[in-house]
């Protein structure tokens, strides 16, 4: 793990498309800025582990299951 320190208004960069930036500090809280091409996808950790384990669950359906939600959305 990398751990850098940074300064009110300071930034990170990462690659050559994303900037990470200390935009405000209170108390133990920092706010943190991020300038990322759109089609990048962030999330705080725990949005995207529970992602992770619908995904996963997801991927456990059965073929059965699978159409008996497909004739519930028949008309």
């Amino acid at each position: 793990m990398l751990v850098l320190t940074r300064k009110l208004g300071e930034s990170i960069a990462i690659d050559d498309h994303i900037k990470i930036r200390v935009v405000q500090i209170k108390g133990k809280q920092v706010r943190l800025g991020i300038e990322a091409p759109k089609d990048t996808k962030i999330h705080r950790e725990e949005v995207y582990l529970a992602i992770q384990s619908q995904n996963q669950e997801s991927a456990k359906a059965t073929s059965e299951t699978t159409r008996s939600v497909a004739k519930l959305l028949k008309p």
